[in-house]
């Protein structure tokens, strides 16, 4: 034990001990640790490394910290901190002159080795792309007054929109999902579901209880990962980065993003062609004859042909888009199906036709009266367009007319366990009952199996269970009862609304 306890000693060391072995301030300290993707440990034998100090501290590995230590950002932070003194001290003594050239020689650093080691393939950034996503969506949407300074917004803000392009170029758009937080967005880059959070358009006051040097942090790192990965992306796709509006009317020189603030708002509105880089590529098409005759190759040809359909699942509507509705996410999730869509010219730029047009097949209001209605177009509210994804299919517009009752808005990324709503299970026996059925036979054999058991023979094989099997069958025993409590209230919650719904219709009669 003794050797034991010395080894797990020379193998960790604490917090304060890794600050002063690399000098660094605690901030920047976090700030590499985060940087690198380097945390904090539990030790098994956390009193043996302490020797018996049972007081709270912080562990790493120290393979880690000796790996930090060799890190050239480390001295760009020293360098820094060596600015900050001298700026400071020049400011004091007024001389303006010491301070500007200062300001022109001021240390900066890269992370692009650090995106390079941390992710050696694409597959590995692909895979950790989810929070990336979601923090950059999340900072371009931050207030400009604030603790967050304009260029790393307007920097987000830029990461953000060339992302979308690529959705709508590439068309790997899988499931939507409208929350108070903002939208769900799944889409599928090399094989691999990416799922990330949109946030609703409504300048909020950044939160007083976070501390925004940590969310700094990871985002100097995650704006780093999303420009390489944007770069593979249109590379992948033969387009043209970064991204330039394919306009005869734009000059080279306005037509760059970071350029012109005309088109810069153009490529915002998501509603515009992107420029292709011109290679001469021979692209070898798939021989339709080498995918007959053999089951599993059918199976794959007819799945194929199922995604390219959903890909095209707007391919014949054409939209128009009111005043009052959220554009940026409906735009998004129209062109990446194959859809067209517009606005009026009055409420933002890139419109490409106007209300009068007779060849709209659907007019997206969020209003319950139109002062004006064409009768060769329909009237829905923005729901349909995200519960037709959802289920893969154009639905009914009768249930999503102006003014009336929508129906619910079902989670695409909660699995079939637990609590269903009745509208649910209606919804999926509409869209496949047969598939329902056999779920529900395969449920009864499980359950069959299950209670094939006696409760004596359960009783003596958790007798004979080891220790630490039984302390692990204990923890599954509770969840399962804590999740089978928390069901059987949904439901109770669901029979008391229906009972007082009934009342009401009663009384209204």
């Amino acid at each position: 034990s003794g050797i034991n306890a010395e080894w797990h000693y020379g193998r960790d060391i604490t917090r304060t001990q890794a600050v002063k072995k690399l000098q660094l301030t605690l901030p920047d300290f976090r700030k590499i640790c985060i940087l690198k993707g380097i945390y904090p440990h539990e030790p098994k034998n956390k009193r043996k490394i302490a020797k018996g100090s049972s007081a709270p501290k912080t562990y790493y590995y120290l393979k880690d910290i000796q790996y930090l230590a060799h890190e050239p950002v480390l001295e760009k932070f020293r360098e820094t901190k060596i600015f900050v003194k001298k700026m400071k001290k020049a400011l004091g003594r007024e001389e303006p002159g010491t301070a500007q050239r200062l300001r022109e020689n001021k240390p900066s650093y890269t992370l692009d080795h650090i995106v390079r080691e941390r992710y050696p393939s694409f597959g590995d950034a692909v895979r950790d792309l989810d929070d990336a996503l979601s923090l950059i969506f999340l900072f371009s949407t931050m207030p400009r007054q604030g603790k967050v300074q304009p260029g790393t917004i307007n920097r987000c803000r830029i990461l953000a929109v060339e992302f979308l392009h690529y959705i709508i170029a590439a068309r790997c758009l899988k499931r939507i999902f409208v929350s108070i937080k903002g939208y769900y967005v799944q889409v599928e880059i090399e094989g691999k579901d990416v799922t990330f959070i949109i946030p609703h358009r409504f300048t909020t006051p950044p939160p007083t209880n976070i501390d925004f040097r940590v969310m700094l942090s990871f985002l100097e790192i995650y704006t780093t990962l999303v420009g390489f990965v944007n770069f593979k992306l249109y590379a992948d796709l033969n387009v043209r980065y970064p991204p330039k509006a394919l306009d005869a009317v734009f000059t080279e020189k306005s037509a760059v993003y970071y350029g012109d603030d005309i088109a810069r708002e153009r490529l915002e509105s998501l509603n515009i062609h992107l420029a292709n880089v011109e290679r001469d590529t021979d692209m070898d098409e798939i021989d339709e004859e080498l995918l007959t005759g053999d089951e599993t190759l059918e199976s794959l040809r007819a799945e194929r042909e199922n995604e390219d359909k959903f890909k095209n699942l707007f391919q014949h509507c054409k939209f128009f888009l009111a005043p009052e509705i959220p554009r940026e996410i409906l735009v998004l999730l129209i062109r990446s199906l194959g859809g067209e869509v517009s606005w009026s010219s009055e409420t933002g730029v890139a419109s490409t036709y106007d209300e009068t047009d007779p060849d709209i097949t659907h007019q997206i209001v969020d209003r319950p009266t139109q002062g004006h209605q064409f009768l060769s177009r329909c009237y829905i509210q923005p729901q349909w367009i995200f519960d037709s994804i959802n289920q893969r299919r154009l639905l009914p517009v009768d249930d999503y007319l102006p003014g009336s009752v929508l129906p619910p808005h079902f989670s695409p990324f909660v699995s079939g366990e637990g609590y269903v709503p009745p509208e649910q299970v209606e919804l999926l026996s509409r869209s496949g009952g047969k598939q329902d059925e056999a779920d529900e036979e395969g449920g009864e054999d499980k359950e069959g199996d299950k209670t094939s058991m006696s409760n004596e023979e359960k009783k003596l094989a958790i007798m004979a269970m080891p220790k630490k099997r039984k302390i692990l069958y204990n923890k599954m025993v509770h969840s399962n009862k804590k999740k089978s409590s928390a069901v059987n209230k949904l439901k109770r919650k669901r029979e008391e609304l229906d009972e007082s719904k009934k009342a009401n219709t009663k009384k209204s009669s």
